[in-house]
């Protein structure tokens, strides 16, 4: 790579752009369904402090160490890790940490796009009253005749990248900043409109009780593995995105005061997200465990039986949707970065091809729930391998390496700078070099044996 091309490196727009597309990358579709879930059943608000608990002993020093470096190397992932290393006096072969989490970040859209244009499909079945009158087998009868339909899939696997590359493409500052101005602000008004719907179903209170009543006794030891490995995944961390992001940031950026904004913002919209949709679930009396199946198979029961029903189901898959696409176009950036800087691939011309690579391995997603249902390895499916593969294995490991990376082979003085602590860097040294790592290594082998 020329300096020329180094020196004309993309930085971000505004701290208000890098702090909306990070958020947005963070806010996926775990945060509308997932979340909520995880809140009301495992303990309401005595849940919500352990898991900010986690956030800020994990969750924060990862994020803060990938942005961190990726500030430092103004590089790829890959290039910024091993430029970083060299700077610090290391082995180049640090390099290999930016790979892997490069590597998941694209393997994960591959699968999260075919989700991705489940949403999308949703957004017409929903708009066109498809689920007026329907009953709970009708619905999961919906659900599951599109999985059955290869085409059908493959259409919308095939839209939902198209959005994404189309507005990966832009830039970083047209497509990445302004994606995010547009989409983070339509979703929390898509938010609110529901929040204010859940607020007049008469049932908002029982599901203020469900999401925050303190039951201590709910915690265990799955429970606060749970809410570890929810703080882990929630902020894209392991990935390569946070690194990629990192690289765009200018030396005036706050990391651990932007990290703290998007921890909040993020954990709000998923706070949020409960109160949208279970007011919803208890005024139908539906199952509050039914798990990714209340997005896709119980509320369609809700919205074809209430007034207004059709708006406010249009309304909820384009917010779905919009969370989906907010953390597909961050997927996408840390290989298209790469191949803009190790290429002679122009900014368009490494999305495209980024993108098709992308969308040809998420076919194998897309036709893993009919016609290469028999195909396994492992006894998985496609989709299933490729979701254990990543979440199990290279986001943990990439997760665990950067954050000791950090704390044990770079220089302690110059992260106290980068990281603008003075008395409190002791404490936070000792949360990033010692509690972080323990805290990953016990997710990973959670994630392992579970």
């Amino acid at each position: 790579m020329t300096s020329n091309h180094k020196h004309t490196h993309a930085q971000w727009g505004s701290r208000l752009g890098f702090i909306l597309a990070a958020v947005g990358s963070a806010v996926g579709l775990g945060n509308i369904w997932k979340f909520p879930y995880m809140l009301g059943k495992s303990g309401g608000s005595a849940f919500m402090f352990t898991y900010l608990a986690c956030i800020v002993l994990i969750g924060l020093p990862i994020l803060s160490a990938e942005w961190l470096i990726g500030r430092r190397g103004q590089r790829n992932p890959i290039d910024a890790m091993k430029t970083v290393a060299q700077q610090e006096g290391r082995s180049k072969a640090w390099a290999i940490i930016g790979a892997s989490g490069t590597l998941g970040g694209y393997l994960i859209l591959s699968f999260y796009s075919v989700i991705g244009g489940w949403s999308l499909n949703y957004i017409f079945k929903s708009g066109s009253g498809l689920f007026s009158g329907m009953t709970g087998e009708q619905t999961g009868a919906v659900f599951t005749s599109m999985l059955a339909d290869p085409t059908s899939l493959l259409i919308w696997h095939t839209v939902f990248m198209a959005v994404t590359i189309f507005i990966v493409a832009a830039g970083v500052t047209g497509g990445l900043e302004r994606g995010s101005k547009i989409l983070m602000p339509l979703l929390a008004v898509f938010l609110g409109v529901l929040v204010i719907y859940g607020a007049n179903t008469g049932h908002f209170g029982e599901a203020l009780s469900f999401l925050f009543k303190p039951d201590w006794g709910a915690i265990n030891a799955d429970v606060l593995l749970s809410a570890l490995g929810h703080a882990f995944f929630t902020l894209s961390l392991g990935m390569g995105i946070m690194l990629a992001y990192g690289s765009y940031l200018g030396k005036e950026v706050n990391l651990l005061r932007s990290a703290s904004i998007v921890v909040i913002l993020d954990t709000a919209i998923a706070v949020l997200a409960g109160l949208a949709i279970f007011p919803i679930v208890f005024a139908n009396g539906l199952d509050t465990e039914a798990g990714p199946g209340l997005v896709f198979v119980t509320l369609p029961i809700a919205f074809g039986n209430m007034s207004g029903g059709t708006v406010l189901g249009l309304i909820f898959f384009l917010l779905l949707s919009f969370a989906a696409i907010t953390s597909s176009i961050s997927l996408l950036e840390s290989s298209v970065e790469f191949l803009e800087e190790r290429t002679s691939l122009n900014r368009v011309g490494s999305t495209i091809v980024a993108g098709v690579v992308v969308w040809l391995i998420g076919i194998g997603s897309a036709l893993s729930f009919n016609v290469w249902s028999e195909v396994k390895l492992m006894g998985l499916n496609i989709f299933d391998l490729l979701d254990v593969f990543t979440s199990k294995f290279i986001l943990p490991v990439s997760g665990f390496a950067i954050v000791v990376f950090m704390g044990w082979f770079m220089k302690q003085d110059s992260i106290r700078d980068e990281l603008r602590l003075g008395g409190a860097f002791k404490l936070w040294q000792f949360i990033y070099r010692v509690i972080a790592p323990v805290g990953v290594i016990i997710v990973f082998v959670q994630q392992l044996i579970g």
